[in-house]
């Protein structure tokens, strides 16, 4: 169908060509269904008439046959079958001894005379000068003693059976229905299209700079509305494309802007040694100024990779992804390190969650680097189920992060007072990384105080649903894991 609509070549206006050739294909299908089914329709009517009239007409001879045999016949002929107004019985020599009122003063009604072998007939009988309508005629012969008596039964043809006129009023309704139809079907081709220039103008109304606009989706589930859902579909990818190229571009631009902001003082430290040592060489302990050296040099190093690992962390790229037992993910972790302070872990055993492990392991190395730098005696790691998600906090009893700077923090380089400061230990970006991790994860990571007056950082990540551990643990149990021992480093 939808090729026939390409390939005809139809005269349609240039603004909806396809709603108008849509009409007018029906339209000519309509032609095309319906023409020879008027023609079969105007043979039937005729030939129905037609045997009607002479069904009368057969009757009508019959009777004035009964009548003639039984003696009965009167002069005028009075017709008993309705419709049936032209009676006459004509001799052998076509005179007309007997007839109707209505044909007293008409010829006889045919010049056909029935033979022995086909004493009855059916005619259709026309004046030569066409001074009157045709008529459909019965004769019937009627043998006597002395000569054969024929009788004549007939009416006018009727209107509805002259071909003309017939064939005109079955062309008028092909007209008609033909209108109707092609009326019918651009109403309708232009409520079905009217989806797809919805769909066109909101597409027309998108820009590179605002993607958030989406095509109307009415309810249903034709081929339409599939079609929005999948545009709706590809316009979310592309958005999710556009965001992910723009956080790409904001990454590239932070790391260049952070590189030639951060990377100067490690530089400058190592610049203001050697130049040092250069201008007062007798003065100059080589031993402490390669110390001092290295140490620079470790620092910058540190930055460095902290900030390409910060270009790498986006959108977890699932074939990376694995699901992960995130208890047994910090115990793990805990475990490999020395910590001079004691680590208290209280860990639930239904924390499964899909990630990527490096990354996930480094954000909780990140956090629990955080709490050791300014931890007194004591850091707290909790890991439980929250409804959907799984909940990572750690906390310390340090000097705790003021409510005003608590989302400051997550920014680059970003440091409090001296509690917190470069001489402690860290980039600037550890906590930077942290956040990038669980936003790229479809998690969130937020600052309080801990129960110890210090800082606690929570960690939220999806919690993957239905999953049971190779033990047999799922989130359908009631019980959990037995809470590790209190680990304490060093």
């Amino acid at each position: 169908m939808h090729r026939l609509i390409r390939r005809l070549p139809l005269p349609v206006p240039s603004s909806q060509p396809l709603r108008a050739k849509i009409t007018v294909l029906v339209g000519l299908l309509t032609v095309l269904l319906l023409t020879p089914l008027a023609v079969l329709a105007s043979m039937l009517i005729q030939q129905m008439v037609t045997s009607t009239a002479w069904k009368e007409t057969r009757q009508q001879v019959i009777v004035t046959q009964t009548e003639l045999r039984a003696g009965r016949l009167t002069d005028p002929i009075e017709p008993s079958v309705p419709g049936v107004d032209l009676v006459q019985v004509v001799d052998a020599k076509g005179r007309v001894i007997a007839a109707s009122e209505e044909a007293r003063s008409l010829p006889p009604l045919a010049s056909t005379l029935p033979t022995p072998d086909e004493p009855q007939r059916d005619l259709q009988s026309c004046p030569q000068d066409d001074t009157g309508p045709c008529m459909r005629v019965s004769a019937l012969r009627v043998d006597g003693a002395s000569s054969p008596t024929v009788i004549y039964a007939g009416r006018p043809a009727s209107a509805l059976t002259e071909g003309t006129n017939l064939n005109l009023i079955l062309a008028a309704q092909v007209a008609l229905v033909t209108l109707l139809t092609g009326w019918g079907t651009w109403k309708l081709a232009g409520g079905i299209l009217r989806p797809i220039n919805d769909i066109r103008g909101t597409l027309n109304a998108i820009n590179v700079n605002d993607l958030s606009a989406r095509v109307p989706t009415p309810d249903g589930d034709d081929e339409i509305i599939r079609l929005a859902h999948t545009v709706n579909d590809t316009l979310d990818r592309i958005e999710h494309a556009k965001q992910v190229t723009e956080r790409l571009y904001r990454r590239q631009r932070e790391f260049t802007a952070d590189a030639s902001h951060e990377l100067r003082t490690p530089l400058a430290g190592i610049r203001a040694r050697l130049e040092d040592a250069k201008l007062h060489p007798a003065e100059t302990d080589l031993e402490e100024l390669v110390d001092g050296a290295l140490g620079d040099v470790e620092r910058l190093q540190a930055i460095i990779d902290d900030l390409l690992f910060l270009t790498r962390v986006c959108a977890a790229d699932p074939r990376k992804m694995e699901l992960i037992d995130l208890g047994e993910l910090v115990r793990a972790e805990t475990a490999a390190r020395e910590c001079p302070v004691e680590v208290r872990l209280d860990l639930d055993g239904l924390t499964t969650i899909k990630a990527v492990r490096n990354e996930i392991a480094r954000a909780y190395v990140n956090l629990i680097d955080n709490a050791q730098r300014h931890a007194k005696r004591i850091i707290e790691v909790e890991v439980r189920t929250e409804g959907t998600y799984v909940v990572v906090s750690v906390g310390d009893d340090g000097p705790g992060v003021p409510e005003d700077k608590r989302e400051w923090i997550f920014e680059r380089f970003a440091r409090l007072d001296s509690a917190r400061s470069r001489d402690r230990g860290g980039t600037g970006l550890g906590l930077t990384i942290v956040r990038d991790i669980a936003v790229a994860h479809g998690g969130t990571v937020t600052v309080d105080e801990s129960r110890y007056g210090g800082a606690r950082f929570v960690v939220r990540l999806p919690l993957v649903p239905g999953y049971s551990s190779p033990d047999g643990a799922g989130p359908a149990d009631a019980d959990r894991r037995p809470s590790a021992a209190p680990h304490r480093g060093g």
